[in-house]
Order: C-alpha cells, then structure tokens, then sequence
C-alpha cells in the first residue's frame, strides 16, 4: 500500500499527515505549535512580524516523526512528500542555505511605514515603481507583508546580504531536507506580486522597476517536479526513509483548494476561519479587481476572492457581548459565547426584521480604512439575537457577493459548493445561510486539514500514483453534507 505524506507550515500550527495513496484514509497524522515567532515586543508595536526559519524547519520535523512513529512498520511504504505553507513572506539565505534574516511574514505591516524623507509609504512606493496596471501580468494588487514589497525596503535601505536568495518558508523547507537547490512553484510564486502569471514565470519588468536582481529569486518548477530526496540526516530528524522523493511546494491557498474540491470545473469553494475566501478554479488568465488571479500547481489558475468577511467577525460581536458584561453587570463569561449567539440567532426570522450588518470590521483587502456598518435599527430589532443574526448574514452576503463577481468574469454558475475551514464546520447556522444565499446545498470534506491533504494530491501525481491531479482529487476526496 503507498502511502503519501503532505506537510503544512501553518502560521499558528504545523501539521503532517500520512494518507493511503489507494482508498484516500488518513493513517497518521502529526501537529506542532508554530512557537518560531522572535519579534520583539517594541517590534510587535511597531506592526512588525519576524520568524525563525530554522525553528520552523524543527518543528516541522518534530511533527513528522509524530506522525511516523503512529505509521509504524508502515513508514517503508511512503513513496512521496508534498508541501504547502504560508504565502506571501520571505526569508533570505545565502549560498550554503543559511537563513541570513528572519522569516518576514504575511503579517508584518512595515509597508505601512513612511519611507525617509517621503510622504509615501513603502507599499505606495513599490505600487508606484511596478506601475499601476502591473496587476493585469501579476493576478494581485501588491500588499504589505508580500515578498517584493519586503525586498524594495531593504534593497532602498541597502540592507539586502550581499548574494543572498529570497525564498518562501515552504521552498526553504523542501531546499534544507533534500539539501539541493532551492526551487519554486508558480503557486507560491504569485504571492510574491512580481510573478507573470500568463507566462508562469517571474516578471522580469516588474523586478528591474523595483531596482532588484532576477539572482534573488529561485527557479520556477511545476508542483510535481522532484526537488529531490530526503537527506539521511532528516530522515533521521523526521523518522522518514532516507531517500524519499521531496517535491516542490506550493501555496497554501491553492493547497486547501485542491485538498477540498474533487470536481474543480464545477464546483465554488468557500473557506471560512479568521478571513473568508471564495474560490473558483479557471483555465483562463481573464479577471478583474477584487478578484486575483493565482496560479494553479500544474496549469490553470483560481479566481480568488479573499479577505471577505470571516470568522473575526462573529468574534468582534462576541466580544462586544462579553465586554458588556463584565462593564455593565461584573459578570465575566466563563466561555465563549457564539453557542448561546447561534441559539438567539436561529430563533431570528431570515433577514433579521430589517436589521442589517456589515461586518468589514477590519476594513477590505484594496481598502483596509473601510468600516463596518449597522442599520436599520428599531425598538424591535436593536437586541442580542437579532444583532447575531444580522452579522452572521452580512457575513453571508460578503461571500455572496464575492461569489458573484468572479461568476460575472467566467459567465459559468458552479453546481458544486464545497466549505473550509472551521467557521463554517463550527457554525452549522452560518453554514445554513452560507448555503441559502448560494443556491446549492454544502458539501464538507471528510478530512479537516485540507491544506496538508492538497499537498499529498500533489505528491501522488509527483510519484506517479496518479497521471495527474484531477484523477487524484476525484479518488482521494470525500465529501460528505455533514460538517
């Protein structure tokens, strides 16, 4: 029995699983904290986010032996290892692999910053020096925390080791446990705002404006290409034979697409945790603003409409419900509140008695200083269920709306409405709504760690247990209507 390993360099959690490459049964599966964060508390104020790599690399290891000490006699029979990870960061090595800065992630804001001397940001300035229209080649607006715009800061700031390479904490992973080459995948390369997505290959033009060497960047593989093999020193650090093929890694985005949806030609995929994303997968590079276009392992491409209205949402409410509490009656909860939420809220009739929310508490992905709103209160409507009711709807209408601005560009209405991530899985009410708004009944994945499963689909086509990944998506994934 083959079987395939996927590994998940999670933000807050790193997580393995062992998947039978024949029936799609998990069989072992190992987690981590991802406890690498080193910024500073100065630092943290400063809306900086800085990682060890090198810690990243351990824990990851210490999580596949997790799951290779629950795989037992089974391990000899792994025939491939696939990864995902975090999008968006970088960290810097020199030659010989060596991390010679921290991991600067998604999360860091330094962007923000005014640059010296300037009443422009970083981020305006990066925008400015590709040029506006840059998005039409690359799928995305360029955000902070995005790996260009981290590199024009420290390459204006002279602060760029010298022969130094920019890669993605999964790249580094897959170049330290092979020992080869660091390499990457046109995935994870879109996330760094400087990628061609209709050539799948860097943008050249894009990376000379912003005054930086092509030398900073890895090559650009497919996602089946071997990187190479596990090395004997990490097969000894992860419990893994020695010499089991590694290959290259890609997105997380894309990963817990394809670790979800077994029909991508006729199916939306709506991921709700702390943000929100809707998804469709294309053959064609046609899009608009605010839907990106991101590269898809080993052709194609997703419609992606990200940073909608998710699960930090509800938890502002619920927040909101307890600091009345504790302020208004000196009575702190002793548990989170979004059970009793949902309990007030179903009792709500559809549309909330004209209450409505929209909950862009954070502001949008093209406009973060946009604001939730509240309206059409009454003496009727103005109470605990009611306001539940009208967020978890506005929430709904986010993913709606986002829905329908990417089926506005492909004219094509999916059949198929398949739900990620925890804050549908959790909240069987929004779920309920989720669905209503949609028209189509949702369908959840047997396996809750969908990223990880996408990067096992890739190791099986990588080590030939499938011709491609179509054909192991409609073998491995199951779904069923129940979260």
């Amino acid at each position: 029995m083959p079987v395939l390993v996927g590994v998940d360099l999670g933000t807050t959690k790193i997580t393995s699983l062992a998947v039978d490459a024949l029936s799609g049964e998990i069989i072992a599966i190992g987690s981590a904290t991802n406890d690498a964060n080193i910024t500073s508390e100065a630092d943290r104020a400063r809306s900086r986010s800085e990682w060890q790599a090198e810690k990243i690399l351990s824990a990851a290891c210490r999580c596949l032996v997790q799951m290779s000490q629950q795989l037992g006699s089974k391990v000899s029979e792994v025939v491939g290892i696939g990864v995902t990870g975090q999008q968006h960061g970088m960290v810097l090595v020199d030659a010989e692999l060596r991390p010679v800065s921290p991991l600067i992630n998604w999360q860091d804001r330094r962007a923000l910053d005014r640059m010296p001397g300037s009443d422009l940001t970083w981020l305006t300035a990066t925008r400015a020096a590709i040029g506006h229209e840059a998005w039409h080649q690359t799928g995305c607006w360029l955000h902070p925390g995005f790996m260009a715009v981290t590199l024009f800061e420290l390459a204006k700031r002279h602060a760029l080791p010298a022969n130094s390479r920019a890669l993605f904490i999964m790249d580094y992973f897959t170049a330290a446990v092979t020992e080869q080459p660091p390499i990457t995948e046109p995935s994870c390369a879109g996330s760094s705002g400087v990628f061609d997505v209709g050539k799948r290959d860097w943008n050249d033009e894009a990376i000379t404006a912003l005054g930086l060497s092509r030398s900073l960047f890895p090559e650009v593989h497919e996602a089946n290409e071997l990187v190479g093999r596990l090395t004997g020193k990490h097969a000894g650090l992860t419990g893994l034979p020695a010499g089991t093929p590694v290959f290259a890694a890609i997105g997380d985005h894309q990963a817990s697409f394809l670790g979800s949806v077994a029909d991508r030609r006729n199916s939306v995929l709506v991921n709700v945790g702390t943000g929100a994303q809707v998804a469709m997968f294309t053959d064609g590079i046609e899009f608009v603003a605010p839907i990106e276009l991101r590269p898809f392992p080993c052709g194609g491409n997703l419609l992606s409409n990200v940073g909608l209205a998710g699960g930090w949402s509800y938890q502002v409410l619920e927040e909101f419900f307890a600091d009345v509490g504790r302020r208004l009656f000196q009575s702190a909860p002793t548990k989170k509140l979004y059970q009793v939420m949902n309990e007030l809220a179903r009792e709500v009739p559809s549309g909330a008695d004209g209450l409505c929310c929209e909950p862009r508490f954070s502001g949008t992905r093209l406009d973060p200083a946009v604001r939730g709103s509240i309206a059409g209160l009454s003496p009727h409507n103005f109470n605990a269920g009611h306001l539940a009711r009208a967020v978890l709807e506005g929430m709904s209408r986010s993913l709606h709306d986002g829905f329908q601005a990417i089926i506005n560009v492909t004219g094509k209405r999916p059949t198929k409405l398949i739900a990620a991530g925890n804050g549908l899985r959790e909240n069987p009410l929004l779920a309920e709504i989720v669905s209503q708004a949609f028209g189509l009944r949702m369908q959840f994945t047997q396996h809750r760690e969908e990223a990880a499963f996408g990067a096992v689909l890739v190791a099986s086509v990588g080590a030939k247990v499938f011709a491609n990944l179509e054909d192991a998506a409609k073998t491995l994934i199951h779904t069923t209507t129940d979260a």
